[in-house]
């Protein structure tokens, strides 16, 4: 017979959002990991934090939040608080329980912004590497570096005269700007909006854009990302930022991989001095690398393999919503880059040793 419609408003139940998720979830071996790296944390947090005072936000719970906002491609803290409160396996995973309140979203960013200013992010990324070294996940023989644009959080008609002469306008908060012709340069020109956003094209025939530029160091065995910086987007900022990434690892009989664009001089003298193999694929005129290095097979390992860097960033822009960044200022693009780093390394460990079992 068919079942009746009927509808109940309110109800009693003693079922915990733990028994709600299933055991093959694929957020459990996730949130195992993050449980230990937040532990960890605990001294971190705490000296952070006054000893008296009104509770604010467990960071452990913010930091979990966060981290289900770049999982699972929420576009902002205020849709990432609505589904909190009422998704069971968001709340399971950030600590709630089924009836516990959740946070006002411009306190969210405000208790989050402290967290920014502690840098913590650097610290949660360090830990999640601990627990992929102690898998022994991590190789110290075989890397690649690479870089990307982040798009700023900042339009075209925010880029003005640094000497205030074309702020004339019809309209303060939406002006009619007609820049055809005009010469706009990062040196005469800064962003009102962020002005530390430069305008940049990544190569020719493409446009420009208000940007940052964001480098990755990953080993080359699993693909897990080592390191990480966010720079101004110049055209020396990979390069730089590679030379600088490179110096920071603790092993120095390596290989460190790149495109075209690293195959200079100065960045492959500049490995050669640090103690690192450059195996940089080589230009066809004019490059720095030659026949010394290309007849090695390893070489030839390490231009197949520095293309999985491309999956680093995909994730980044795509799953995370990193394509165009919601945060303004070096710094904060730079804490969000590396966080959401972490996120993928997780993600990573996750399909590498779960998905094996």
């Amino acid at each position: 017979m068919r079942g009746g419609d009927r509808q109940q408003g309110t109800m009693w139940s003693r079922i915990s959002p733990e028994d709600r998720v299933p055991e093959d979830h694929p957020l459990r071996p996730i949130r195992e990991m993050v449980n230990v790296v937040l532990s960890d944390m605990s001294p971190c947090f705490t000296r952070i934090y006054a000893r008296e005072g009104r509770p604010s936000i467990p960071p452990e719970r913010l930091l979990r939040a966060l981290l289900l906002q770049m999982l699972y491609s929420v576009r902002s803290e205020r849709l990432l608080m609505e589904e909190l409160d009422y998704n069971l396996l968001y709340r399971w995973f950030v600590g709630l329980n089924a009836d516990d309140p959740v946070w006002n979203p411009t306190t969210f960013s405000k208790n989050r912004d402290r967290l920014i200013d502690a840098a913590i992010a650097d610290e949660f990324f360090e830990r999640v590497l601990y627990l992929a070294r102690e898998a022994g996940l991590l190789s110290d023989e075989h890397f690649t570096v690479d870089g990307t644009l982040i798009e700023a959080w900042a339009g075209h008609k925010s880029f003005k005269p640094k000497d205030g002469s074309g702020n004339d306008s019809d309209d303060p908060k939406n002006p009619t700007v007609d820049f055809r012709g005009q010469k706009r340069s990062n040196d005469t020109h800064q962003s009102t909006t962020d002005p530390e956003a430069r305008l940049y094209r990544k190569s020719n025939g493409t446009e420009s854009k208000l940007c940052f530029a964001g480098h990755v160091l990953m080993e080359n065995r699993h693909g897990l990302v080592v390191d990480s910086r966010v720079t101004a987007a110049t055209g020396r900022s990979e390069r730089e930022a590679g030379l600088a990434m490179a110096a920071r690892l603790a092993s120095r009989k390596a290989t460190i991989g790149g495109d075209k664009g690293y195959d200079t001089a100065g960045f492959v003298q500049g490995l050669r001095d640090l103690g690192f193999t450059p195996h940089i694929a080589a230009k066809s005129k004019r490059g720095a690398i030659d026949g010394r290095t290309t007849r090695h097979p390893g070489y030839a390992i390490s231009q197949r393999k520095r293309k999985r860097i491309e999956e680093v960033f995909g994730w980044m822009k795509t799953v995370a919503t990193l394509r165009k960044t919601r945060h303004r200022g070096t710094r904060r693009v730079d804490w969000v880059f590396r966080f959401g780093l972490a996120a993928y390394n997780l993600v990573r460990m996750r399909n590498l040793v779960w998905g094996t079992t």
